[in-house]
């Protein structure tokens, strides 16, 4: 491993990852759902799109050795191991604080597309489109009937999901903040951002 970035519950952070490089993405205390963003490094128009790849795999939810296609419908990055029980959703909208309100918040609530916005800041992108994420470890199977059911996720503290650069891309990761809904378990906690080489 040549770097580890924590990413604290309801925080996210940003990464640039050069194609070939492989990052995994750890849940430290188990039971947290990381809403992962990839953004094409030379133009963040370009991003892991869920509905482009959901058309081309032919699946609602992502598989090991399968690649994740951008808006432009070409690889960025594949999903090359996981080391949990395997629940990851394709389906859901990054949380914001229109979700929070309609939840019954009053005020401000932590969301995961503010954290996506902020990271992309920190990096000088200031005018970006907040994608539909990868919702890492996140547990919202179809019923029979089409509704969506919001359970637990199921991860133990160190399952992790691996992922491989197709092209230099930024990573981005929230520790989703939900915390009105039971998807992260108990409450919000941290993640980690590996760094696994340098091609």
């Amino acid at each position: 491993m040549v770097e580890s970035i924590v990413v604290p519950a309801r925080e996210g952070r940003a990464v640039l990852v050069n194609v070939g490089e492989r990052v995994r993405i750890v849940d430290l205390d188990g039971q947290q759902v990381g809403d992962l963003f990839v953004f094409a490094a030379d133009d963040v128009a370009e991003y892991a799109s869920a509905e482009h790849t959901r058309v081309a795999l032919s699946r609602l939810f992502p598989a090991v050795g399968e690649p994740f296609l951008t808006n432009r419908r070409r690889p960025i990055a594949t999903f090359i191991e996981d080391r949990s029980p395997g629940f990851h959703d394709m389906l859901c909208a990054a949380c914001d604080s229109t979700r929070y309100a309609q939840l019954g918040v009053i005020g401000w609530h932590a969301s995961c597309q503010e954290n996506l916005l902020g990271a992309m800041v920190a990096l000088g992108h200031r005018d970006i489109e907040v994608p539909q994420p990868i919702n890492l470890f996140m547990r919202v199977p179809v019923l029979s009937d089409g509704r969506l059911a919001w359970e637990p996720a199921a991860t133990a503290p160190g399952d992790s999901v691996t992922l491989r650069a197709e092209i230099d891309a930024i990573v981005v990761l929230s520790a989703c903040p939900q915390d009105l809904t039971p998807i992260n378990g108990p409450g919000p906690t941290a993640l980690a951002i590996e760094l696994l080489d340098r091609a």
